[in-house]
């Protein structure tokens, strides 16, 4: 595949431009996330259940799941720019439908779109920063363009959850309708176009999901990312449970700074290691659940658990990124759109089956699934290592 900058810019990486896109990720996190961070708040507000206020997390997922392959195949032969300005203006209708509205079913219905517009972004953003930087430092670019999503984890869900706790719920998702706005103005202004895929060298969909390692790392996905969901979509839920102190707020500070740290460790290694950070990272997981289960009364284990979480998270969109851009080729922005499907498939399964988990189970089966889907998505990892995840990005 063809960098557009690699000519102009030579082995310089178009920093400001990568930011934007992680701007991008961070506002696309945000608002897929901020219901986890003000769920008592919001089924209180709407006088509804934590878990039916859960669904408003679910149905963003739906809409990506629906959405995101037909409209990915539709756009990939577009200009990159106009079609990220248009999911972003979804974005923020959507965030402004939601701030304002009273009823449940309006809201569940926005985040639906909110998730549709959300798919064609994730399945544009990964091929879109490989394309504007230079083919040699591909992964660091994608590692750039990512610390949206642990930034968003870090710092606009908790603050969020504060704003949402001082001054009522919806001024969370006003404060997201600004930032989308603002991001808006600095794609406009900054961050350059490039071309969409070649009509030569597009396989159709099927064909895509057919290529060697595609499926493999599509169901490591699956069953990591439905770990980390089904926890983290009722994390409140947990620490009510645990009740060693923890504010909500606190807790996914703590993750998101791990987080932070993730992406970090990943830019600096994924151009070399990618297979060995997959691994380290879904094994850190499995790790991660059983202090939160074997040391869930108490404060330390439960810190240590939130910060090996974090850590492990925060490159993993890059990692499986990465891979997947990898293996498809040119057909990465499609195999993107596959990746976008998986990750909302997971985050759709966790709102629902995490809501099934604490009627029945309480606080405590929370940590047990997220053991055995991460373990269950390490074998798989392990299995297909050599045409899923191989050593390095070239």
């Amino acid at each position: 595949m063809r960098h557009a900058s690699s000519d102009a810019a030579g082995a310089r990486l178009p920093y400001a431009a990568l930011l934007i896109m992680a701007l991008m990720g961070f506002v696309l996190i945000a608002s897929e996330t901020m219901p986890a961070g003000l769920l008592p708040q919001i089924a209180a507000g709407m006088t509804v259940s934590e878990a039916t206020a859960g669904q408003l997390v679910s149905a963003w997922a739906m809409g990506t799941v629906i959405a995101a392959i037909p409209l990915t195949a539709m756009t990939r032969g577009l200009r990159r720019k106009p079609v990220a300005l248009t999911g972003l203006l979804g974005i923020l209708a959507a965030n402004v439908v939601t701030a304002a509205s009273t009823d449940i079913v309006l809201s569940l219905g926005a985040r639906v779109f909110a998730g549709a517009c959300s798919g064609l972004l994730w399945g544009l953003l990964a091929g879109y920063a490989r394309r504007i930087s230079p083919a040699q430092h591909a992964g660091r670019a994608l590692a750039v363009a990512s610390i949206g999503v642990p930034a968003g984890l870090a710092l606009g869900t908790p603050f969020g959850s504060w704003l949402g706790s001082t001054l009522g719920w919806r001024y969370a998702f006003v404060a997201l309708s600004i930032l989308a706005i603002v991001t808006l103005a600095l794609t406009v202004a900054v961050v350059p176009d490039a071309p969409g895929q070649r009509a030569s060298s597009r396989l159709p969909v099927n064909k895509v999901f057919a290529i060697p390692g595609v499926a493999a790392i599509l169901l490591v996905i699956v069953a990591w990312m439905l770990a980390h969901n089904t926890f983290y979509t009722y994390i409140a839920t947990y620490l009510r449970f645990a009740d060693v102190g923890l504010s909500t707020q606190t807790a996914l500070m703590i993750v998101g700074a791990g987080a932070i740290a993730g992406v970090w460790i990943t830019g600096a290694l994924i151009d070399r290691a990618l297979r060995v950070l997959v691994f380290t990272s879904i094994a850190s997981f499995v790790l991660a659940g059983v202090l939160f289960g074997v040391g869930h009364s108490h404060l330390t284990p439960v810190l240590l658990a939130l910060a090996l979480w974090g850590v492990a998270f925060g490159g993993a969109a890059t990692q499986l990124q990465t891979a997947t851009a990898i293996a498809s080729g040119d057909n990465a922005d499609v195999a993107n759109s596959l990746v976008g499907v998986a990750f909302n498939l997971a985050i759709f399964g966790g709102g629902f089956f995490g809501g099934l988990l604490i009627t029945h189970f309480a606080g405590l089966g929370l940590p047990v699934v997220m053991v055995a889907l991460a373990a269950a998505a390490l074998l798989v990892a392990v299995g297909s290592r050599r045409s899923a995840f191989p050593m390095g990005t070239r």
